[in-house]
């Protein structure tokens, strides 16, 4: 009898060791949570974060797993979704995107939560991330066309990830790590509608709370409860209820063979991905020409039509949150050319009210290019035209943003972006006590690592 998805999946998941895992994968794996460390400092200070941890704070419970930055202990699944949150607050996280768009990184905290509740060591942290890469992004491109294309979010896809995660740090057997993907897989299913239109604090919210749910399937599995096994392929399973269109050699195929890891990127900008070739470009014509926002007549930016549906919708020209505002290309595009740089500051409320971007976004429009779609995932290609008063022109064209895998951010730029976040939290001498504690964590127990990821 064949197997069924799940259970090949489980199989990969039980067996992987550290010993199994080449330098450069162990050293991605640091990189990344050297990142999401930065994005849960400058997370930190968010109002949707700081509700949840009120809202834990009230209800109590064992203390099993510590917060990042803030460090309350509280139960694990607790802490898991505070953390994930931590870390995509900003979205500023890292991201993959083929047939789907994911931030893999959102797992993490399944990971060093459930590692500090049982005493496990940075080495099964590492591999348990490992892991969260691995079947994050192949089912990003497992569905033909995405799950996004279909109306659906991509934290459909995390909540048959996290259980695995969770499930690592846990020991559990193939059976167990089975009936856990089954259990999350059944119930998790999220429309399409936190990212579409206005957006709320909802649009960061979801994909962590399929990570906390992973966390408490793979607790339900160790205890002994049954999940369903033929979650993916079964009667009214996820391929049937989903549509047509599976590539299960994509999800499946040559696992252990390369890691998928080292194909993820990291963000340059705290933004939508499909923004950031659109404001490297912008932030090209406008310094390398030193045009002053006042001198603009019109912006033009091509992009592919999936991105002007998404990042041009009606509600994107007058963003009333940071989380519109964060996925309003028209937003950032008037911030870089107003202020010639995009930082998490660009989203605050005193900026959101800077009468010189609602001088440039009514000035900005978009247009979708066949051209470019054909190019889409492999290439994110962005064109932009800048018209000033005067008749002249400028543009700017990019295939692929910084901190794509073609275009790796060094470790230089991960030590900027790491001192933004942090500022007013740490100093230059602690951060570089983090960046210490976070290269050399395979040496250490998860309990001593997040005891040192506290301000």
């Amino acid at each position: 009898m064949e197997k069924t998805v799940s259970r090949k999946i489980a199989e990969f998941a039980v067996n992987l060791k550290y010993e199994d895992l080449p330098d450069d994968v162990i050293d991605a794996v640091k990189r990344y949570l050297y990142d999401s460390v930065g994005c849960a400092l400058g997370g930190y200070h968010t109002k949707d974060v700081n509700i949840l941890r009120d809202i834990y704070a009230e209800m109590k419970g064992a203390e099993e797993s510590t917060l990042l930055v803030f460090g309350d202990k509280m139960p694990a699944v607790n802490a898991t979704l505070v953390n994930s949150l931590m870390i995509r607050a900003l979205d500023y996280n890292d991201i993959y995107w083929k047939e789907d768009p994911s931030h893999p990184s959102d797992i993490i905290p399944a990971a060093l939560s459930v590692a500090e509740k049982v005493g496990a060591s940075m080495k099964d942290v590492i591999v348990a991330i490992v892991l969260a890469y691995e079947f994050e992004m192949r089912l990003c491109e497992f569905a033909v066309p995405g799950v996004r294309e279909r109306k659906w979010h991509h934290a459909t896809l995390t909540q048959f990830v996290s259980p695995i995660v969770a499930g690592k740090i846990l020991g559990l057997t193939v059976d167990q790590m089975v009936n856990a993907i089954g259990i999350s897989g059944c119930h998790n299913h999220t429309i399409g509608c936190p990212t579409a239109g206005k957006l709320t604090m909802m649009k960061n919210t979801v994909d962590p709370m399929a990570t906390q749910a992973g966390v408490f399937a793979a607790l339900m599995a160790q205890k002994g409860y049954s999940g369903t096994e033929a979650v993916f392929e079964g009667k009214e399973g996820f391929m049937d209820c989903f549509g047509t269109g599976w590539d299960e050699e994509k999800l499946l195929g040559g696992l252990g063979k390369k890691f998928k890891i080292l194909e993820c990127s990291m963000k340059g900008f705290p933004t939508e991905a499909l923004t950031h070739t659109h404001l490297t470009c912008t932030l090209n014509v406008i310094k390398n020409n030193d045009i002053d926002y006042k001198e603009i007549e019109e912006v033009t930016v091509t992009t592919i039509a999936r991105a002007c549906d998404i990042l041009f919708d009606p509600h994107k020209y007058r963003p009333e949150s940071r989380e519109t505002a964060d996925h309003s290309l028209p937003y950032c595009v008037a911030a870089a050319i107003v202020d010639r740089k995009i930082t998490i500051q660009s989203f605050s409320d005193e900026k959101l009210k800077d009468p010189a971007i609602w001088e440039v976004i009514d000035k900005i429009k978009g247009e979708a290019s066949e051209e470019f779609e054909a190019m889409f995932p492999a290439k994110q290609p962005s064109k932009v035209v800048v018209k000033t008063k005067d008749g002249k022109m400028f543009e700017d064209y990019r295939e692929y943003p910084k901190g794509d895998p073609r275009e790796p951010m060094t470790e230089e730029d991960l030590d900027t972006k790491f001192a933004g976040l942090a500022d007013g939290l740490l100093d230059v001498s602690r951060q570089k006590d983090f960046k210490a504690t976070i290269f050399s964590c395979e040496k250490m127990s998860a309990s001593d690592f997040m005891a040192r990821m506290v301000v």
